[in-house]
C-alpha cells in the first residue's frame, strides 16, 4: 500500500489502523469488502464442516488406536478439509483481501480508490492478469489453509474428549474453542502474510516470483517479525472461530438428540 502510493506509513498497531482509517475514510471503510467476506464465509464453513466429517469418517478407527494416530487423523482430516473447500471460494477471499486494502491515495485529497466493487475486483483483475490473477497465492493459501485448518480441527476434536465430558457447557466448548481458534491462527499467520502479499501483486508491473521469493523480500526488507504484523487483530477475530467450532457442536448433539427421539 505504500508502494502504490496509498499509506503514507505503516500503522503502528491495531488502534492506529482504526485511528487513521476513520481519521481519513470514515466509518463505512471497516466494513469495506464485506460483501465478498459474507459470500465466501457461508459456504466455507459448511464446507469445511461437511468435507472434515467426511474424511474423518473414511479412516477406519480401531478400538486400541493410540491417541498420536487419532490426533495425526483429526489434524488431517481438518488441513485436507480446508484446502478442498479453498478451491471453491478462493476467488471471493482475493475480492475480499483487494477491496479490504483499497484505501484512498496517501497525498492530498485523497485520490480515488482502485476498485469500485467486487464486481469492478474481478473485472480489472480479469483485463490485466486474466483467470490466474484471482488465483495468485493460491498454493501458499492451501499451505496455510491446511496448517490453521488442520490445527483448528484437528486441536478440538482431539482435546476435547480429554479436557470436557460429554455433557459440556457451551462455555467450555467456546473457550477450548477459543483457544484452539488463536493457536491454530498464530501458527499459520506467517503463511497468511504471504499470501496477502502476493494477492496484492495482481495488477501491478512488478509481481513475486513465488511465495519463497515473496517470503525472503518481505524477511530482508522488513524483518522477520514482519510477517507477524496484524496478528493482533486476527487474535481479537479468533472469537467468530470459537463461536462456529462451539455453536457447530451443540447444534450436533441436538440434532443427534432430535434423531434418537424419533427412531423410538
Amino acid at each position: 500500500m505504500i508502494k502504490a502510493g496509498r499509506l503514507s506509513e505503516p500503522y503502528k498497531g491495531v488502534i492506529d489502523c482504526t485511528v487513521r482509517t476513520f481519521r481519513t475514510e470514515g466509518i463505512l471503510p471497516f466494513w469495506r469488502g464485506n460483501l465478498a467476506n459474507c459470500l465466501r464465509y457461508f459456504p466455507t464453513q459448511a464446507l469445511n464442516f461437511a468435507f472434515k466429517d467426511t474424511i474423518k469418517a473414511a479412516f477406519k478407527s480401531a478400538p486400541n488406536e493410540s491417541y498420536a494416530m487419532k490426533f495425526t487423523k483429526n489434524i488431517f482430516s481438518g488441513g485436507a478439509a480446508g484446502a478442498l473447500s479453498l478451491c471453491f471460494v478462493y476467488s471471493l477471499d482475493y475480492a475480499r483481501t483487494r477491496l479490504a486494502n483499497d484505501a484512498k491515495s496517501a497525498g492530498k485529497g485523497g485520490g480515488e480508490r482502485q476498485f469500485n466493487g467486487m464486481i469492478d475486483v474481478y473485472t480489472k483483475t480479469l483485463k490485466s492478469d486474466g483467470f490466474v490473477g484471482l488465483y495468485r497465492g493460491f498454493v501458499i493459501s492451501c499451505v496455510g489453509i491446511v496448517v490453521y485448518r488442520g490445527f483448528y480441527f484437528g486441536l478440538y476434536d482431539s482435546l476435547k474428549p480429554i479436557l470436557m465430558a460429554e455433557d459440556a457447557s457451551v462455555f467450555l466448548s467456546f473457550l477450548l474453542g477459543y483457544t484452539v481458534t488463536v493457536s491454530s491462527g498464530l501458527l499459520s499467520y506467517p503463511i497468511d502474510t504471504i499470501r496477502r502479499r502476493m494477492m496484492m501483486t495482481s495488477g501491478q508491473a512488478v509481481k513475486y516470483k513465488g511465495s519463497i521469493d515473496c517470503a525472503v523480500k518481505i524477511i530482508k526488507s522488513e524483518g522477520f517479525m514482519s510477517l507477524m504484523k496484524g496478528a493482533g487483530a486476527n487474535i481479537l477475530r479468533g472469537v467468530a472461530g470459537a463461536g462456529v467450532l462451539a455453536g457447530f457442536d451443540k447444534f450436533k448433539e441436538l440434532y443427534i438428540t432430535w434423531r434418537a427421539g424419533l427412531g423410538q
